[in-house]
């Protein structure tokens, strides 16, 4: 989970300055994908947010359970929540938008960039882990990046 955390958040880092809230108002991947956010504290209601937002929440909420031992215990012996597996389902969640905002809305800068190679090997490592430990749920799960993520799991 947290190498995860860390390869998006590069991604998105070389992207930031074309993530903006004038260039993406909305954390969207697609029309039919927009992604509202909802943390139970601060935002206990779904609440639209630009994208840059959106993801800066994101960061620090994951971020936050990663650091907080009661959720993610780095001494031996010391058990997990029952908690622990439905928290990390959202953790990936909410990191594949991520990856569907950058896919649908920043590929052309990516490439640019040259961080195309990068990119695609960071998402299938991901799609892989879902896939091999069922975090994914539901037919609609991938939603936009459905189609590149079937591939991924055909490929070798």
């Amino acid at each position: 989970m947290v190498d995860f955390y860390n390869q998006i958040n590069l991604l998105y880092g070389a992207i930031t300055e074309f993530c903006s809230p004038q260039s993406c108002p909305e954390m969207k991947a697609t029309d039919e994908f927009e992604y509202l956010w909802q943390d139970g504290e601060t935002y206990k209601r779904p609440t639209k947010m630009a994208a840059p937002a959106y993801i800066e929440q994101l960061m620090g909420w994951v971020q936050g359970n990663i650091d907080n031992e009661a959720v993610l215990p780095s001494r031996i012996g010391v058990p997990f929540p029952k908690s622990f597996p439905s928290l990390v389902r959202q953790i990936f969640k909410r990191l594949y938008r991520v990856y569907a905002h950058i896919y649908c809305h920043h590929y052309p800068v990516i490439r640019e960039l040259g961080l195309e190679p990068h990119l695609n090997t960071s998402f299938k490592q991901y799609v892989l882990f879902i896939d091999e430990h069922g975090l994914a749920s539901g037919k609609d799960y991938w939603g936009p990046l459905g189609d590149l993520v079937e591939s991924m799991l055909r490929s070798d």
